[in-house]
């Protein structure tokens, strides 16, 4: 499938669309990892829950699992709240 990478984290990727596999959000993140180290870290935090600023839309609805199955066929969209004083 194909993964929208916001701009803070395409220093990991080189890009601001990849290709992931998964079935799930979970997997999808296990894969980006294994193609670029480090990313799903910034995602994701130590109790396995997605981070604040981050939110993941596929097929125009928020996703708030991580076991949230995908299809392949749509895109997921990774965006990175902005925030400031």
């Amino acid at each position: 499938m194909q993964v929208l990478v916001p701009s803070a984290l395409r220093s990991y990727t080189g890009s601001d669309w990849v290709q992931a596999q998964g079935g799930n959000l979970a997997a999808v993140l296990a894969d980006l990892d294994g193609q670029f180290p480090g990313i799903r870290f910034r995602v994701v935090d130590e109790q396995g829950q997605v981070r604040r600023h981050i939110r993941f839309f596929h097929q125009g609805a928020a996703l708030t699992s991580l076991d949230t199955p995908l299809n392949p066929d749509q895109p997921l969209h990774m965006v990175q709240a902005l925030s400031g004083g």
